[in-house]
């Protein structure tokens, strides 16, 4: 994390700066641009539209082995097919199982587990449970960032109550709340948040940028005569994309809101907002990961058992929760919804754009021996694995590399093998470590089998 700089301006915000090449230590180790390895993970509620006895495959391609964009785009009705442009980068995994069942409500249970591989509590229990474990996001921010850096746990949609985050645990049945409101986590990344609030009213009225309370010093450093121009573009990069994300903070507000940007955190939670917040959350992800803030993200989508009403074609839906289950209810009875499972692949779909996006976002930060999004792998996970909201065969989308560990371009079926082999692979991949010191291949309940998935592995 040596390559780490800051602008400190007026007020006394610090503005952290992407990895600069030009900064870097000359030694045979570095090599240029070396990040260390991230990973984020944005989960998906309700299961995809997979093959099942009464259902067509929608979401995987028809061959596992070798994928590439020709492929992927041959195959334009597949789900997947909109991580196209990723192709060489992309690591399907299917066959994936969580070993445990949950107590009383199928998405509770699913969400206790996705992050964990840890049992299940049998108090509370229902859609109170809770995972008897932390999760993996928790054990890469614990061994791998600065003391008392935790992960960053981000949300998107409305809490509706009945379940509401489901991810990140520091421990067993410890959940940690995630931040709904993009401009929360902004000011916080940034400094923001212990300004005085009366500072705080008085910039955003004055439509003031985080970038013009440290101009000063941006231009100093972009003067230097020792950057170089790929440092330049990277800044540039950086710089403007703080401006669009503060641009947007203030657009996603009603016109009665646009003075206050407090006042999005009722709108933060609104179900038309969801696709808007969501995206703002991964601009700060992407800058976040840029600057070496933590090593670990989540993202959630939408609450326990997502309720939102995505639109499809213009026309606002059932709730998401309702078109998975097939029928209009909350429950196990209700009247069909027609063409529900069509319904699905489509939100599907809504995901793997808002996957795309974040994916987007991370290759834009070029290091010339790759892009942001080769040093970290970014996953697009789920709490379940289809209309039967079964834990067998629950999706995981990864993308990126993890600085070459892991062995991308490819489509594996791993035939029921349970996600703590998945969790720990991954965790290994970014440098964390067993109790005895090697590569890290136990995560999860101690009672479930040790291993990576060396399917996965380069």
């Amino acid at each position: 994390m040596n390559r780490r700089h800051f602008l400190r301006g007026l007020f006394g915000v610090s503005l952290t700066l992407p990895f600069l090449e030009s900064f870097s230590p000359r030694k045979a180790e570095a090599g240029p641009g070396d990040v260390p390895p991230f990973a984020i993970f944005m989960r998906q509620a309700n299961g995809v539209v997979q093959q099942t006895n009464d259902e067509p495959e929608m979401f995987w391609p028809s061959q596992t082995g070798a994928l590439t964009t020709e492929s992927m785009n041959a195959e334009s009705d597949r789900a997947v097919s909109e991580l196209s442009a990723y192709a060489s980068r992309l690591l399907l995994v299917k066959g994936i199982n969580f070993a445990f069942p949950g107590n009383g409500c199928g998405h509770s249970g699913g969400g206790n587990q996705c992050l964990t591989a840890q049992k299940v509590s049998t108090d509370p229990v229902g859609n109170e449970s809770l995972s008897m474990g932390e999760s993996i996001d928790n054990r890469i921010a614990r061994e791998l960032n600065a003391a008392g850096v935790e992960p960053l746990t981000l949300y998107a949609g409305k809490k509706a109550g009945y379940i509401n985050e489901v991810l990140s645990y520091r421990d067993a049945k410890v959940i940690r709340a995630a931040e709904h409101n993009p401009i929360n986590a902004y000011q916080a990344l940034f400094g923001l948040s212990n300004l005085d609030p009366e500072v705080l009213k008085r910039l955003a009225a004055q439509r003031k940028s985080v970038n013009d309370l440290v101009r000063e010093q941006m231009q100093s450093l972009m003067t230097r005569g020792d950057l170089g121009k790929a440092d330049r573009d990277r800044l540039d990069l950086h710089f403007q994309s703080i401006r669009d994300l503060e641009v947007g903070l203030q657009c996603a507000l009603t016109k009665e809101e646009v003075a206050a940007m407090e006042a999005m955190s009722p709108d933060a939670r609104s179900n038309d907002n969801l696709e808007k917040v969501a995206r703002m959350q991964m601009d700060i992800i992407a800058l976040a990961m840029a600057c070496g803030t933590t090593r670990a993200v989540t993202l959630q989508i939408g609450d326990g058992n997502d309720s939102t009403e995505y639109y499809i074609n213009g026309v606002r839906q059932k709730s998401f929760h309702k078109i998975s289950h097939r029928i209009d209810s909350d429950g196990s009875e209700g009247p069909p919804i027609e063409g529900a499972y069509l319904l699905h692949h489509e939100i599907d779909r809504i995901h793997a754009r808002l996957f795309k996006y974040l994916l987007d976002k991370l290759a834009a930060y070029d290091f010339g021996s790759g892009s942001l999004l080769d040093f970290g792998v970014a996953v697009w996970l789920n709490d379940l694995a289809n209309k039967y909201h079964s834990y067998n065969d629950v999706p995981y989308v990864l993308v990126g590399g993890a600085n070459g560990y892991l062995k991308t371009g490819q489509y594996v079926d791993v035939n029921g093998v349970h996600n703590g082999r998945l969790l720990s692979t991954i965790g290994a991949a970014l440098g964390c470590k067993n109790a005895e010191g090697g590569p890290l291949d136990d995560f999860g309940d101690p009672e479930l089998p040790k291993g990576l998935l060396t399917e996965i592995i380069a």
